[in-house]
């Protein structure tokens, strides 16, 4: 597993429950997207070790991800762009619902692509210097990597709809608020904030996580019958497992720590 790109690294950390530690790595042009660097992250994470239980994209500099490099948008016809999209589509996939958790650290700009990003993530932990906006509206375009689809379940239409109409930018606070981030934290806390997270998750049974990333998300979109369904499905096969019945055994026999309150 080599990866040469220099827009984009990718570290191994920890023993028995490893976690990948994914950084964009332009920060003199604030972490832009180009098509490179996307498909550097879907290939990094189609050939994670089976090792890595969960990941962390971060951003290096100031910056976690000021969105698509305009410098690389080319005079396309419909069928050009629509398979550019789709290609984007394919690697945010691979982010939302692939092999492991991903939880985003974000500060500074998460703006248009870069905001699709984050949002394609599991958690996303902010800190005090993030900002998010979708300047789309005002260049133009509109979004192509998943914003459409993933934003709105985030903060609903309405607000999507403004950001884009109007140009609005929402601060870290106002950000969390909405429902951009489940936590905020103080400036530069982000990254070690994020990676305590995912050092916990990591620590979850594995068909748990797979099925808060993969059942979880398409219960909600299923009616109510069909939902209750697919739950009583996934809860069968999760408890099924060796691991399972472990955890649930040392709860019983007063081994395993009781929820307390935060």
């Amino acid at each position: 597993m080599t990866h040469t790109n220099p827009d984009i690294s990718l570290e191994i950390r920890g023993n028995s429950h490893e976690i990948a530690v994914i950084r964009l790595t332009r920060p003199a042009k604030r972490n832009a997207l180009n098509d490179g660097l996307i498909l550097s992250l879907r290939n990094m994470l189609e050939t994670l070790p089976s090792t890595v239980r969960a990941a962390v994209i971060d951003g290096d500099g100031e910056h976690f991800c000021s969105g698509l490099d305009l410098s690389e948008l080319k005079e396309r016809d419909a069928g050009q762009g629509m398979h550019h999209s789709r290609m984007w589509h394919s690697a945010l996939e691979l982010v939302q619902f692939g092999p492991v958790p991903v939880v985003a650290a974000l500060h500074g700009a998460v703006v248009g692509g870069g905001l699709e990003l984050a949002s394609a993530c599991h958690i996303r932990v902010a800190d005090e210097s993030t900002f998010y906006a979708l300047p789309e509206g005002s260049r133009g375009i509109f979004v192509g990597g998943g914003g459409a689809v993933r934003i709105p379940r985030l903060i609903g239409t309405a607000r999507m709809t403004d950001m884009m109409m109007t140009g609005r930018v929402y601060n870290a606070v106002d950000g969390e608020r909405v429902g951009f981030a489940q936590y905020l934290v103080p400036t530069g806390t982000a990254f070690d904030k994020a990676l305590e997270l995912a050092t916990r998750i990591a620590q979850n049974a594995p068909l748990t996580n797979y099925a808060l990333m993969h059942a979880l998300p398409r219960i909600a979109e299923q009616p109510s019958d069909q939902g209750l369904f697919t739950e009583s499905m996934m809860a069968a096969i999760a408890q099924s497992a060796p691991e399972a019945k472990e955890r649930v055994r040392a709860f019983l026999d007063g081994k395993a720590a009781k929820v307390q309150k935060a």
